[in-house]
């Protein structure tokens, strides 16, 4: 452990405003899992991996970039200021959504939220994407930082290894998290990355690499921005794996058969949430009926939300045109 992440952890762990803040995006993620899992039985979970979310995507600063992972897009835009009912509204396709119902939103965040999405559909261009959005910040000499989070399988797409060789050339100002769920799809990481640790890919591109619990919200978060400081430093990028666990299935519909019910329940006894609300308890920064409270507060939101996106109307014809899309040419 680095003299500086032991200083960045013992901050975080002392920093009620932030703790609070983060539990709250576990507790909102872990809401949307529930209703938009009841309305579509494509939609990707994220139990058990609240952590990574809350790490990564709450309090970044207004300029700086994220490029989310599809499990906790939603959350990831939630926290850079998108509307929720919004957002919920683009899971239906709803003509109320950022995307006129053109899209969805749990794969394509909003782009006036520095949100960047899958646009192409395939996981693993997003990380170019950072690249992209993290050399605008260097070019125009800001310090700006773009903080992108993909899977384990992805990990093992070309398009990482480009992304990862072009920032740390460049030492351009972006932090890739690994959501190292274990799975991609149904194909265990074990069986896919050759790697002993994801963490370990970071030397090949001469980057710090390092290895992180993905169910430590504490952790992880000084592990990120000990990464930012870095980053906004012009030291370049850096790789975090946040070793955590899929407890659901890869879709909302996916019995998961392919794993041991013992696994799971394993995996589930870790859960990050329970463990950052204890935290917060024997802190005394969270009482029992500020925890009830917020906790109530937080499903009547994702309810009302949802309740109203699932009467928003569908997307007429209006939609059809080329706006957000491609610019007019001027005259």
């Amino acid at each position: 452990m680095s003299a500086e992440f032991a200083e960045a952890r013992a901050r975080v762990a002392e920093d009620g405003a932030v703790l609070r803040g983060m539990y709250g995006l576990m507790l909102l993620t872990r809401e949307i899992d529930r209703v938009a899992g009841k309305a579509d039985g494509h939609w990707h979970a994220c139990e058990g991996e609240e952590a990574v979310v809350a790490a990564c995507y709450y309090g970044l600063r207004r300029d700086d970039f994220v490029v989310p992972h599809y499990r906790g897009m939603l959350s990831a835009a939630s926290a850079r200021g998108a509307d929720l009912r919004m957002l919920l509204a683009g899971l239906t396709g709803k003509a109320t959504s950022h995307t006129r119902g053109r899209y969805r939103s749990d794969v394509c965040g909003p782009i006036e939220a520095n949100v960047i999405g899958l646009y192409s559909g395939a996981l693993g261009p997003p990380l170019s994407y950072a690249a992209g959005t993290a050399l605008a910040a260097k070019l125009d000499g800001r310090d700006a930082v773009t903080v992108a989070v993909f899977g384990d399988g992805t990990s093992s797409r070309g398009d990482f290894h480009e992304a990862l060789n072009l920032a740390a050339v460049l030492k351009l100002p972006v932090v890739y998290v690994c959501q190292n769920n274990q799975f991609a799809i149904s194909t265990p990481s074990s069986h896919g990355v050759g790697a002993r640790s994801m963490a370990d890919r970071g030397a090949a591109y001469g980057i710090p690499g390092v290895a992180a619990d993905g169910n430590d919200a504490i952790g992880l978060r000084a592990a990120l921005e000990t990464a930012m400081v870095r980053a906004r430093h012009g030291e370049g990028p850096t790789l975090i794996e946040a070793l955590t666990y899929r407890v659901a299935g890869h879709l909302a519909a996916d019995p998961g058969a392919y794993r041991s019910a013992d696994e799971v329940e394993a995996w589930r006894a870790r859960d990050p949430v329970a463990r950052l609300q204890r935290h917060l308890r024997e802190c005394r920064m969270l009482s029992a009926e500020e925890e009830e409270a917020l906790a109530r507060a937080t499903r009547e939101r994702v309810d009302a939300a949802m309740a109203q996106a699932l009467a928003d109307p569908e997307p007429g014809s209006d939609v059809l045109g080329l706006d957000r899309v491609f610019a007019e040419r001027a005259s």
